[in-house]
């Protein structure tokens, strides 16, 4: 995606339509959830190493998230058949999005940076020898030799208020640039002076 990504980003004050979402494992859901924040995330491609150390992460305070009142929702721009063997075990729903529509309607971005970002770099070894590790073992499965939709993709997180407004969001400069555990539960924690913020 060129600049007119960029004029596709949201901030905060934005407002997103609330939709029907289908995941890979389980029934179709609204995106919008009542008394509830929604995190969601933009990742990678089924497989893809440094989403799944990520995840992993997500995984471990899951419990932690959903006291703060917040719904986790996780989009790949892969198939859902090539996602389904990935996901099985994800606590969260999991959406293909395998021609890429909602990340163009949000301005979510390819780039070589993905990769070649200096701060990418620590993250992406740590990563591809932790899969490297379980396929090795057979408790995972290796990604695409060539991934559907690319491997540049650029993460992306928004956190979404129960009437669609916008009230925080991040767009990554690399692969595994993106909120932390840490730093989804601060923003949850300010949510209502977030949102007075963006009126």
């Amino acid at each position: 995606m060129t600049a007119s990504g960029d004029a596709r980003k949201v901030h905060p004050g934005s407002v997103i339509q609330d939709r029907e979402l289908t995941p890979v494992i389980g029934s179709p859901f609204r995106l919008l959830t009542p008394g509830r924040l929604v995190h969601l995330q933009f990742r990678r491609f089924a497989g893809c190493p440094v989403c799944n150390l990520h995840l992993r992460s997500i995984i471990r305070r899951h419990a932690e998230i959903e006291a703060a009142g917040v719904r986790e929702v996780v989009l790949f721009h892969s198939p859902a058949e090539e996602l389904r063997e990935y996901v099985t075990d994800l606590p969260f729903p999991v959406v293909a999005d395998p021609g890429k529509r909602m990340y163009v309607e949000f301005g979510v971005e390819s780039a070589k940076r993905a990769l070649l970002h200096p701060r990418a770099w620590g993250p992406i070894t740590r990563a591809v020898l932790r899969s490297a590790w379980a396929v090795a073992r057979r408790r995972e499965r290796p990604p695409a030799a060539i991934p559907h939709g690319g491997r540049f993709g650029l993460p992306a997180d928004l956190l979404i208020a129960e009437d669609g407004t916008v009230i925080a969001c991040k767009y990554g400069e690399h692969a595994y640039d993106q909120w932390s555990v840490d730093e989804l539960l601060t923003l949850a924690s300010r949510a209502p002076t977030l949102r007075e913020q963006c009126r």
